[in-house]
């Protein structure tokens, strides 16, 4: 008979589907919650740009904590910072190649952190895809609707945010030796 790998929930999970003999509920469970952080992220980052084309584009910067926090529509072709204005077709195609990566490693996702982890980065991906891919100038070659201008600081949206703290997230799980199939390493 084949051993059975040791699939217990190395990040505190409480998994009693598990207990009662079900030993398949913990894959869908953590497919489940970066599917749902990655709705929450995408929807929010949407309803934003939304609102922000609406009300905010062509219009004075609004002041939110005085000059240290406005929101200011601005369309950026390029990525992090406005870089790269040239390569909209560039970071489209990374866009979508980071989507598939992270589609193929949810098929073995244990691990709630990575799931809280991957979802960001999937609804921060999919938020600035979509700009992308429907925006003017065209299919492809769209600006993304960044608002959020902090003093001294690029201008940027939530889906850059989620992407932020998904990546950052994914640092401190690697340093902490945690793995995406929920193995722990180094302990």
């Amino acid at each position: 008979m084949d051993e059975v790998p040791d699939r217990t929930p190395k990040d505190g999970a409480d998994d009693s589907a598990e207990e009662a003999g079900g030993g398949t509920a913990r894959g869908p469970r953590r497919i489940a919650i970066l599917l749902g952080v990655a709705a929450l992220a995408y929807a929010l980052d949407l309803v934003t740009k939304l609102i922000v084309v609406a009300k905010l584009e062509h219009e004075p910067a609004i002041e939110v904590i005085g000059t240290l926090l406005r929101f200011h529509a601005v369309r950026n072709p390029g990525a992090a910072f406005g870089m790269g204005e040239a390569l909209t077709i560039v970071f489209t195609a990374i866009a979508a190649i980071v989507i598939v990566v992270i589609l193929r490693i949810a098929r073995k996702l244990y691990s709630r952190p990575w799931a809280i982890a991957l979802g960001l980065l999937l609804g921060g991906a999919l938020g600035n895809l979509t700009d992308r891919i429907f925006r003017s100038p065209g299919v492809f070659r769209g600006e993304v609707v960044d608002f959020i201008a902090p003093a001294h600081f690029a201008v940027f949206n939530l889906a850059d945010s989620a992407i932020v703290c998904g990546g950052i997230l994914i640092v401190i799980l690697s340093f902490r030796g945690l793995d995406p199939d929920g193995t722990v390493h180094g302990k």
